[in-house]
């Protein structure tokens, strides 16, 4: 009898104690979709690019773990993607990672096979529309081909509103997405003909050196091109009820005066460029790639549109 009602207490705890334990909770997810700046990519101490965990969507993601800590990062980019590619395909190394997918199919699956359970997507898209028409920025003969120019723009006005709404339709309504817009690395070629880059970067690396005197009319070109791309991006988005990050606005793209405590003479949005990517670097560079503290700030203005 004494033995029958341990036996019964025992079991009566045991049922309490699971009954008391709460099951983990179920994970919820952000995906971060795109191009190389998705991916953290920063060239290497050879200054071959290579992809980093210090991109900005690992900032963020990092920023939003400590907040949610079922939180997992579907890192879903691929250096070199362009509107193109990222919806139809075509880069065999993107194409690999995606098991013969689209970037944009492989984020249609995933959020299928998730539905309900991701709370962000962040997208960077279009910037590489562009980045082969500028030439011979390197080596300091540069010049802007007009026609790829033309062909980038056209495909952008095309693409990026059905990859919006593919997005917004597969991600569902309660799912945030937020679109960036992006930064004019060549505003350093303001630099071209102002001597050493590393020099008149001035503030942005500690330097001092030479004012800027040459490159104004490619940096102004460039400049045009990129207000064409960020409207273009940012039309698209709004009509898909997707969020927009601007981060241009953290490059101060028209503040072109020169501080008046300025060592350089270099106006602040060439400084600001200096100072938050791998363009006046070089060692490393030039490079459109931002560095960490350029990633940092890009997570801070992605993270401010978070809900």
């Amino acid at each position: 009898m004494a033995a029958a009602a341990v036996t019964v207490l025992a079991s009566g705890c045991g049922g309490d104690s699971g009954g008391d334990r709460e099951a983990p909770a179920a994970p919820s997810y952000y995906l971060s979709l795109g191009d190389s700046l998705t991916v953290g990519v920063q060239p290497d101490e050879n200054g071959e690019p290579r992809e980093t965990s210090e991109g900005y969507t690992d900032v963020l993601y990092r920023t939003l773990y400590d907040s949610d800590s079922t939180l997992r990062h579907e890192r879903m980019g691929c250096g070199g993607e362009d509107t193109t590619t990222f919806l139809e395909g075509g880069l065999p190394r993107c194409e690999e990672r995606y098991d013969g997918a689209s970037q944009l199919e492989a984020a249609e699956a995933f959020l299928a096979e998730h539905e309900g359970a991701v709370e962000l997507v962040t997208l960077t898209i279009g910037g590489n529309n562009f980045t082969r028409c500028v030439t011979g920025a390197a080596g300091g003969g540069a010049g802007i081909d007009e026609g790829c120019v033309a062909d980038g723009l056209d495909r952008l006005g095309a693409e990026v509103p059905v990859i919006a709404e593919r997005l917004r339709e597969a991600a569902g309504p309660d799912t945030q997405i937020v679109g960036m817009t992006y930064y004019n690395p060549f505003l350093a070629l303001l630099l071209l003909e102002g001597g050493p880059a590393e020099e008149a970067a001035g503030e942005g690396s500690g330097g001092t050196g030479a004012e800027p005197t040459g490159g104004a009319a490619l940096a102004a070109r460039s400049a045009e091109v990129l207000t064409q791309l960020n409207e273009s991006l940012v039309a698209a988005y709004s009509a898909a009820g997707i969020d927009v990050a601007d981060v241009d606005a953290v490059f101060e793209p028209a503040n072109d005066q020169v501080p008046a405590d300025s060592g350089t003479g270099t106006p602040v949005h060439v400084q600001r460029v200096c100072a938050l990517t791998w363009m006046c670097d070089l060692t490393r560079g030039p490079d459109i790639h931002t560095n960490a503290a350029g990633a940092r700030e890009i997570a801070g203005v992605f993270a401010d549109q978070v809900r």
